[in-house]
């Protein structure tokens, strides 16, 4: 049986399991992602991954929660990095922030915003927040753009906002666009008055 880089000790199966998980994600996507090719990776029995997980959905539901807590800590650290600047420039880099996770960890971002794993409108009860930390995250730098603006004004300049940054990172994704070439997309979208 092989054993992971990262030595399984007993009282964290779990982390041992998602981080054999997400070197399997990266390898080879989450589509063909096996909890016995898991549980090999992490040199632990093949029923490992079940008696912790209990099934395939749930240890990939697990990776999105991670991978989307990831994408949302990298968002505030550049927030607070950019806190006092420009609104526009901050709106930017956030964007940018975005972009730069999904072009690094593709797999993780396709499996956070897979809608079998996250059911749109019905979040786990671990995503949700975190699906909300984004969206406030967002709100408040699209509000920062439109000082006065309408409560409801904000909430479809978010949306908007959101989808276009979505849309760059999945176009950078699938290799349509560089990620140097989504930049000036979003300054393009994001510093004109």
């Amino acid at each position: 049986m092989s054993r992971s880089t990262t030595a399984y000790h007993h009282g964290n199966l779990g982390p041992a399991l998602e981080d054999a998980a997400l070197e399997l994600l990266r390898t080879h996507g989450h589509a063909t992602l096996s909890l016995r090719e898991v549980a090999r990776r992490a040199g632990v029995s093949h029923n490992a991954p079940y008696h912790h997980f209990g099934d395939r959905t749930a240890l990939l539901k697990r990776l999105s929660e991670r991978g989307m807590a990831e994408l949302l800590d990298a968002m505030r650290e550049e927030r607070h990095a950019t806190a006092g600047r420009d609104p526009q420039e901050t709106a930017v880099r956030i964007g940018s922030t975005y972009v730069h996770y999904a072009a690094q960890h593709p797999e993780r971002f396709r499996l956070i915003y897979d809608p079998e794993v996250c059911v749109p409108g019905s979040p786990s009860e671990a995503m949700a927040p975190l699906i909300g930390g984004v969206e406030a995250l967002l709100a408040e730098t699209t509000a920062s753009l439109a000082p006065g603006a309408e409560p409801q004004i904000i909430a479809a300049l978010t949306t908007a906002v959101w989808a276009a940054v979505h849309g760059l990172a999945e176009l950078v994704v699938a290799g349509h666009i560089s990620e140097a070439e989504a930049r000036p997309a979003l300054e393009a979208l994001l510093t004109r008055p």
